[in-house]
């Protein structure tokens, strides 16, 4: 990309790697450093926790409050009712207004962590759209909202046309969704100032409707901004390990965990990490990006103690990379690998139920295999009987199930 700009904010978006589009970049530049300018992204509330794959967007919003702009996180407690159908093959299942609420409740304690939330001009806003969206009367919203989208142009839109294109159906209900995010931004724009919505790439079609209907019902001129849709090396998308989601909350997933997702990165990733996932200069990331052989684990280290320590803080960070050099380079227990305490009455156990109970497989065919294929360890040495049974003398102390190289669990006795 050839552009220029002059606001720290969108330097720091095309340097580390942030930008894939913009509706208008020479606009946005120039209000950005005409002043203190508002912008948001949305998060709808389909689980307890955000996951990895959120991360990205949110490191968005703690560079824009870093360059002195002020970030509104929305929180889709109006929208999760309805539920976006971009770039999905199905409807996403409905949540009653109590779930809704439990993991807005959830996904908050994340934010907190990454934005300053307080009174200044810059001070991050939490919002949450059920306070305009779940007043609207149905034949005013139609008359005063509905009557500025064209279905053809709806239609027309890449996240809507692969769902028809595959024959899949598309409810009323789902259509809806882009007409609600739309008004999202309309009202903040209306209440907040807010001139900037950003999200992943595919929310590029969302994020037009939005600037389109408040410049027909407004008249302002607003802005979208995207970000690629994350993958690694491999063609993976991001923020998916063998164990399932990575969750951001530490009671859904321990802050070893976290951390050792990020020590396994893959080498070509680690400088593109470090740029988009640290606030380490960027000279900095491309040269510990460009390291070899056993450097580039030692940059892979520093990785993850950085991710870590934004998320859980330092001694997180640091606790988790002791208990991993124990594990890893000193063939030690570790005191804080993700540990399953069993009682008496538990025992005597077969190894395959706790190779499964411990989240090192998905299914007692899968922990079988593993056995099977030499790819399981129990203190260390090789395990090959997937008939053996643990008893309570065996959990006298702790024992070590490992999956392969990197993925280790503790059996204690409670």
């Amino acid at each position: 990309m050839t552009y220029h700009p002059k606001s720290d904010f969108i330097a720091t978006m095309i340097e580390r790697g942030f930008l894939a589009d913009c509706t208008d970049y020479q606009g946005l530049d120039d209000a950005l450093i005409s002043g203190v300018q508002t912008a948001y992204i949305g998060y709808d509330a389909t689980a307890q926790s955000l996951h990895v794959g959120h991360l990205m967007n949110i490191m968005v919003l703690r560079w824009l409050q870093k360059t002195g702009h002020k970030p509104i996180t929305l929180m889709g407690g109006g929208t999760t009712k309805v539920g976006d159908p971009s770039f999905r093959s199905d409807e996403r299942p409905l949540l009653g207004p109590e779930q809704i609420d439990a993991n807005i409740a959830g996904m908050k304690q994340v934010f907190s962590k990454y934005l300053s939330y307080d009174d200044s001009e810059t001070g991050a806003l939490m919002l949450n759209n059920a306070e305009w969206l779940d007043s609207l009367n149905y034949l005013d919203f139609l008359r005063d909202i509905g009557r500025h989208f064209s279905v053809n142009r709806m239609l027309s839109f890449e996240s809507v046309k692969s769902r028809l294109d595959r024959e899949q159906s598309l409810s009323f209900l789902e259509f809806n969704y882009m007409i609600l995010q739309a008004y999202d931004f309309l009202e903040l724009n209306r209440r907040y100032g807010c001139v900037l919505q950003m999200g992943g790439s595919d929310q590029w079609g969302n994020i037009v409707n939005g600037i389109d209907l408040t410049r027909r019902v407004l008249d302002h001129e607003i802005y979208g901004l995207t970000t690629p849709l994350l993958t690694t090396s491999d063609g993976r998308k991001m923020g998916k390990s063998q164990g399932g989601a990575v969750w951001l909350n530490g009671d859904m997933l321990s802050p070893y965990e976290f951390w050792q997702f990020w020590r396994n990165t893959t080498d070509a990733d680690v400088g593109r990490f470090l740029k988009i996932f640290t606030e380490l200069p960027v000279d900095e990331c491309d040269r510990m990006g460009a390291l070899q052989g056993s450097e580039i684990n030692e940059a892979k280290v520093r990785l993850a103690n950085e991710v870590t320590t934004l998320l859980h803080g330092a001694d997180a960070a640091a606790t988790a990379e002791a208990t991993a050099r124990e594990v890893f380079e000193k063939g030690g227990v570790g005191g804080d690998l993700p540990t399953l305490t069993l009682s008496a009455a538990d025992l005597p156990a077969s190894i395959v139920q706790l190779i499964v109970k411990s989240g090192l497989a998905k299914s007692g065919k899968e922990a079988k295999r593993l056995i099977a294929e030499n790819g399981a360890k129990l203190d260390d040495a090789p395990l090959t009987d997937a008939g053996l049974m643990i008893d309570a003398g065996a959990l006298s102390s702790p024992i070590k199930l490992s999956a392969g190289k990197k993925r280790h669990a503790l059996v204690q006795l409670g």
